[in-house]
């Protein structure tokens, strides 16, 4: 239950702290006072859609928060850990921030967290229903989730079940309707991937093979400028006329004939022995790489035409060699998957028939339980509606059965209805007057209150166009909804004020040249007047505050 609601900077509202208490609790006040403001706030608190537009003119920001107790006799503190928020002392604190950049900041027991999961407590926490859930019932695509909220425990897990095999059979028929569409083009693509593979495969690349084979080219190339220079440098040293070699040996020997002399005499003649030695080694290897020379000019060939192949691959598949072999892997790995991982389509098609087959069991199976849930639901409705002046009311689920699997199985539900004794029944969204609305609206979710054990409940006004002993059964029926439940309900009903336990009254008024709204508990005189303001309006007079008194005393003594 809500135990305490605090707004800042919300619309009209420059600052405001109500404490909730249990039982049945009504706010009321002037039309346009902020009463619906109020619930407005406590529906952000709880997950609503957030806007700039709830802050208030000249401020930055606004801020909701509220106080919960919460009792764990539905799991709820289990619950709230598996979202890894702790409420060992049974207190849930929800904060929420909306600032005119769009930023929206909410915790709960001071921790961050986004509006879905924020929505996704605050559903279990409070429920909240304004005039506009009117539409839920004009709508009838909304009555089938009606219906399997009416008995979560069973239609649930089984609607869970059939999802999860709707989801996996839709994937199914998409994959199949893309190989259709696209057989021809993927075939395509794995005969170009095939002819590509092949055409690197028969290369044989090796990595740093082209640059050995350039190297190589360059040789051959060159193989006539080698063999002149080698040929020359030979002749140039021992050759017929130059004998570079003798004349060298020649000073060798006259500078042996001296370096006893002087000691710089023997290092020139050690510098000439070196000389020779050296050049006549030199000799011999030019010799011997002159007798190894030999023009192969079908290696020039096949050095030649492999240069050429990898240049085409490159041209083809990558820059280098090395993004060459890349792009063979990769394409490698497409063609393995397309023959040993790739889409079967035989094995699709049997997997749908599969799933379309479970789909039919698991469909029929929920059809059977809603039809059994439907005939609770309808029992259910017409103890409720006696209750509230509609004895002579008739109320049945209409079944119609899809061509397709949809998301929510093969139903197409209806409410049905007929207020009237020997009317027929007919489709509650074109027969139904507002009152009847707000009737049936309340019986289910008194209903649901009993059923899903809600802990609060809001009332927006649901009493609109309700007079009588048809508002006195309202009233009568959401004070009764307060004894197992904490209810806040807004009004203009002097009746369902009267049966409250508490009141508050909503005040608007001028501040500084500003609107502001202003919430007060009414002790038992203050409910007296108030009351009798609502009977009569602006004029109050003794006979409406001895009505308003008889009102608030034959609630207490019912």
């Amino acid at each position: 239950m809500i135990q305490e609601l605090s707004v800042q900077d919300f619309a009209i509202i420059s600052k405001l702290n109500i404490e909730f208490k249990d039982g049945m609790t009504v706010l009321t006040g002037e039309t346009g006072a902020g009463k619906s403001i109020i619930i407005d706030a406590m529906g952000l608190l709880v997950g609503g859609r957030g806007s700039s537009d709830f802050i208030r003119d000249g401020a930055e920001k606004c801020r909701v928060e509220g106080s919960f107790y919460v009792a764990d006799k539905d799991g709820m503190t289990s619950f709230l850990k598996t979202k890894g928020i702790d409420i060992s002392d049974g207190l849930l604190i929800i904060q929420r921030e909306i600032y005119r950049t769009g930023r929206n900041n909410c915790r709960i027991n001071g921790q961050l967290v986004n509006t879905k999961m924020l929505r996704e407590i605050g559903n279990q926490l409070v429920d909240i229903h304004g005039q506009n859930e009117h539409q839920e019932l004009m709508n009838a695509s909304r009555h089938l989730g009606l219906l399997d909220n009416f008995e979560q425990s069973t239609l649930m897990p089984l609607l869970e079940e059939y999802q999860k095999h709707y989801k996996k059979y839709n994937e199914l028929k998409l994959k199949i309707k893309q190989f259709y569409a696209n057989e021809k083009e993927y075939v395509q693509r794995m005969d170009m991937l095939q002819f590509q593979y092949e055409e690197i495969e028969a290369a044989s690349l090796i990595e740093g093979e082209e640059e050995n084979l350039l190297e190589e080219r360059k040789k051959l190339v060159s193989f006539q400028q080698i063999t002149d220079a080698l040929k020359n440098t030979y002749a140039y040293i021992e050759g017929e006329d130059t004998q570079a070699l003798d004349l060298v040996a020649q000073a060798m020997n006259e500078m042996a004939s001296i370096e006893h002399l002087d000691p710089t005499y023997k290092e020139t003649s050690e510098l000439v022995q070196t000389s020779y030695y050296s050049l006549q080694e030199a000799l011999n290897n030019v010799s011997a790489l002159v007798d190894g020379l030999e023009l192969d000019e079908t290696r020039l060939s096949e050095v030649e035409a492999r240069l050429d192949t990898i240049r085409q691959l490159k041209r083809k598949y990558g820059e280098t060699v090395e993004k060459v072999m890349s792009y063979f892997n990769s394409i490698s790995e497409e063609l393995a998957l397309s023959e040993f991982g790739g889409i079967n389509i035989e094995e699709l098609e049997l997997d749908l028939k599969k799933e379309n087959e479970k789909l039919s069991e698991l469909s029929q199976e929920l059809t059977q339980q809603r039809r059994l849930t439907a005939r609770k639901l309808e029992e259910a409705i017409l103890v409720e509606l006696k209750g509230l002046f509609m004895e002579n009311t008739r109320f049945e689920v209409m079944f119609h059965t899809l061509s397709e699997f949809s998301e929510n199985g093969v139903d197409k539900i209806e409410f049905f209805i007929s207020t009237n004794l020997g009317e027929e029944l007919k489709p509650l969204v074109k027969v139904a007057s507002g009152g009847e609305l707000s009737r049936v609206m309340l019986a289910i979710k008194t209903i649901f209150s009993q059923s899903q054990e809600i802990t609060s409940i809001v009332f927006d006004e649901v009493d609109t166009g309700v007079s009588g002993r048809v508002a006195q059964a309202i009233a009568e029926k959401i004070h009764q909804i307060g004894k197992n439940s904490q209810v806040l309900c807004i009004t203009h009903l002097p009746q369902v004020a009267a049966i409250a336990d508490t009141q508050y009254f909503i005040k608007k008024s001028i501040v500084k040249e500003r609107t502001e709204t202003a919430v007060y508990e009414l002790e038992k005189s203050e409910r007296v007047d108030e009351i009798a303001r609502m009977l009569s309006g602006a004029e109050v007079t003794q006979l409406t505050l001895e009505h308003a008194k008889e009102l608030l005393a034959l609630a207490h003594n019912s």
